[in-house]
């Protein structure tokens, strides 16, 4: 796999030569077309003033002019020709210096048009020659009918290939320089540019689970390369949080463990120290018990927390009546809640349905309305209401006798989290409740939060599908 380095090194050469391949072919063909352009007018014009001095006479043709005086068509030099032919394709004139060698002969497509071509002749020289159609009147005083020929003027492009291989070498060393001159910038310029990543590597690589409140500085980062440096902190920030919820985790799982096998110790220790009655050791033995039917239940809802977040709890969707389910939930809490005068009251709609898992939505609501009974206060209220919309359900715990602030509402949902700070109901309330009904409602597919204002409220948001 490339690195980024290379990758941007090698877009970079890779456009710049796809530049250059396009920039010399558009310059080429801009200057060859102009060269052409000047060879084929110098060309045209020669034909013109050829075929504008030639005349009938008899069977022949002459010229007003001596045309061994055009100097490209005097001498040996063999650099220029010309060619007459009749529309039968006979030749009926053509250069000294052609020897016997013949022109190509070739027909322009309009009769007023000149048509040009290049060609080698037999001594593997390189010419372009243009090609006219003109009509010529006998030199008499009879009249008679104009003939139609054709002329050839061919000359020597050597020259002008010449110059155009030169100009081909000229761009090809031109765009190698200006390859090379761009392969060490942009090494350079790809080195510096991404000298701020190398720096946020060196800083994540001196980043360790003992010092995790560390942050990734901005200092000198590019606008491009922030995002990434605050999602990382981000990153950072969250880890942070979760090792420290780990180490919270690990003490309070030792407190919870501790507190309720120390009273087991001490009931079995004041038992053993002398020899009792039946009724000594079954009391002993029954207060062990409630003890073990703690601790099983604190081991229980750890499993189902484990097991929810390694995803391996699977819920089955049923049509539920919410109003029945919340009263039945209520149900083993209240005798506990007529004792400390309070009221519940049921405000949901009796044919409220809902499609959903009805063991779990029995844990969600009878952790929820146990947590209310709890922390109520003597003689107050607690109520359960609903809101429909289109997509969902939002069902809403309430009661009254509130001690949080908003802030510590916003973390009653923490595994071990606890509002008597002194844990004086360890043993009674181990703080996973409302931390497992998180986790379920999240696995349903909705979304719960607290809030705090005199009143205590859990908006709990449930989608119909």
């Amino acid at each position: 796999m490339q690195s980024l380095k290379s990758r941007l090194i090698y877009g970079m050469i890779g456009g710049m030569v796809v530049l250059l391949i396009v920039f010399d072919f558009v310059i080429y063909n801009m200057i060859s077309r102009a060269m052409y352009n000047q060879f084929d007018t110098s060309l045209e014009s020669a034909a013109h003033i050829i075929s504008a001095s030639t005349e009938r006479k008899g069977y022949g043709i002459s010229f007003e002019i001596d045309i061994n005086l055009i100097p490209e068509f005097a001498g040996n030099t063999k650099t220029a020709f010309y060619q007459f032919w009749k529309e039968n394709g006979t030749s009926i004139r053509k250069s000294p210096s052609l020897d016997n060698e013949e022109l190509i002969r070739f027909n322009p497509e309009e009769y007023h048009a000149a048509a040009f071509q290049s060609f080698v002749m037999n001594d593997g020289r390189s010419f372009r020659a243009v090609a006219l159609h003109f009509q010529i009147h006998e030199d008499s005083d009879k009249p008679t009918a104009p003939e139609t020929l054709t002329l050839v003027v061919a000359r020597y492009a050597g020259g002008l290939l010449s110059h155009l291989s030169f100009l081909k070498y000229l761009l090809s060393i031109a765009s190698a320089v200006i390859v090379g001159l761009v392969c060490a910038v942009a090494t350079l310029v790809v080195k510096r540019g991404l000298e701020p990543l190398s720096s946020v590597a060196r800083q994540i690589e001196n980043i360790g689970e003992n010092n995790l409140k560390s942050r990734i500085s901005d200092q000198n980062l590019p606008t491009e390369i922030l995002p990434i440096q605050k999602q990382l902190n981000s990153l950072l920030a969250r880890l942070d949080a979760s090792f420290e919820r780990e180490k919270s985790f690990n003490a309070n799982v030792a407190h919870e463990l501790r507190t309720p096998l120390a009273g087991m110790r001490s009931i079995i220790d004041v038992t053993l120290m002398r020899q009792r009655d039946g009724d000594e050791y079954r009391n002993a033995l029954s207060d062990s018990l409630s003890i073990t039917n703690d601790l099983e239940e604190l081991v229980n809802k750890l499993l189902m927390l484990a097991r929810i977040e390694s995803g391996q709890t699977t819920f089955s969707k049923e049509q539920i009546n919410i109003s029945d389910l919340i009263d039945k939930c209520w149900r083993p809490l209240s005798d506990k809640a007529v004792e400390a005068g309070i009221v519940f009251e049921n405000r949901l709609d009796k044919n409220l349905m809902l499609n959903s898992d009805t063991m779990a939505l029995s844990i969600v609501a009878s952790n929820l309305l146990d947590n209310a009974a709890e922390y109520t206060n003597q003689g107050g209220k607690i109520w359960v209401t609903a809101q429909k919309s289109e997509t969902g359900i939002e069902i809403i715990f309430e009661n009254t006798g509130s001690q949080l602030t908003e802030q510590q509402a916003q973390t009653v949902f923490d595994c071990y989290w606890q509002g008597d700070k002194a844990r004086s109901s360890t043993g009674v309330h181990f703080g996973l409740g409302l931390a497992l009904v998180k986790q379920i409602v999240e696995l349903l597919g909705g979304t719960i939060e607290a809030h705090t204002n005199d009143l205590f409220s859990v908006r709990i948001y449930l989608p119909f599908v």
